[in-house]
């Protein structure tokens, strides 16, 4: 592995820690509730197109249909799995909603719990920039990981928002914003090194990571935007994030 590659692939994973910057900046209110949900849209919108252009695409070009459906299957089933397996909580869909009696949390574990549904949501997509640069070098490898670094800022903002609202320090949630993308830079190395020892698999292994991604796109980020009601807003962010990542893999590819 360059240094090249090892540079992109943390400086897409640290992104987010440029969202926790901005959130002490803003001190967590960015025009309210609908700038939020059209920054998770946007999130959405990106990480979609991603999805299709940069990981299923050359899934397809590399591999033969079977290979890609179990590989993306795959993906979205142990995405499942982790899901269903780790303690952690959808913050955005509990806002604005008295919860049931003695489902109060203490604060620290809150936190934590928002940390666990932060890092499932980051692992597949560290998976992404490994494997793109695995498979595809750094013509396939870039696109991916500046696709990823684009969204980590308003996902950073994002994550770190609930927390200042519930009485979090903002430096506090700024360093949470932070640590939500320290789990990728070892997601995307261990899969780099997977393929790379298991070279004959990549077509299944781009699939692997877009059916990670889109479980995590379909399951969490597109309906935790609408939860406030601001569909319209989430829309348009996730039109917006796609036309942009759309864009960068053409340029870019």
């Amino acid at each position: 592995m360059s240094l090249e590659i090892l540079a992109w692939i943390l400086a897409s994973g640290l992104a987010t820690g440029i969202g926790g910057i901005g959130l002490m900046v803003f001190g967590g209110r960015l025009g309210g509730a609908a700038a939020l949900d059209l920054l998770l849209g946007f999130t959405a919108g990106v990480m979609l197109a991603a999805t299709v252009f940069s990981l299923l695409v050359p899934a397809l070009d590399r591999g033969g249909i079977g290979e890609v459906v179990v590989g993306f299957t795959l993906g979205a089933v142990l995405l499942g799995l982790t899901d269903a397996a780790v303690p952690h909580v959808h913050a955005r869909f509990r806002e604005g909603r008295r919860p049931p009696v003695g489902a109060y949390e203490p604060a620290e574990r809150r936190a934590g719990l928002l940390l666990s549904a932060l890092t499932i949501h980051n692992i597949p997509e560290g998976m992404a920039v490994g494997v793109a640069f695995a498979a595809g070098g750094t013509e396939l490898g870039i696109p991916v990981a500046l696709a990823i670094g684009v969204q980590n800022i308003p996902e950073g903002f994002v994550a770190a928002a609930p927390l200042v609202e519930i009485g979090t320090p903002r430096r506090k949630a700024a360093l949470v914003a932070g640590l939500t993308g320290v789990v990728e830079p070892p997601a995307a190395l261990i899969a780099f090194a997977a393929v790379e020892v298991v070279g004959g698999l990549l077509s299944a292994a781009l699939a692997l990571a877009a059916g990670a991604m889109l479980y995590v796109i379909v399951d969490e980020l597109i309906p935790e935007s609408h939860a406030r009601g601001n569909q319209r807003a989430a829309t348009t962010g996730l039109i917006l994030g796609f036309i942009v990542m759309m864009t960068l893999d053409n340029v870019l590819g």
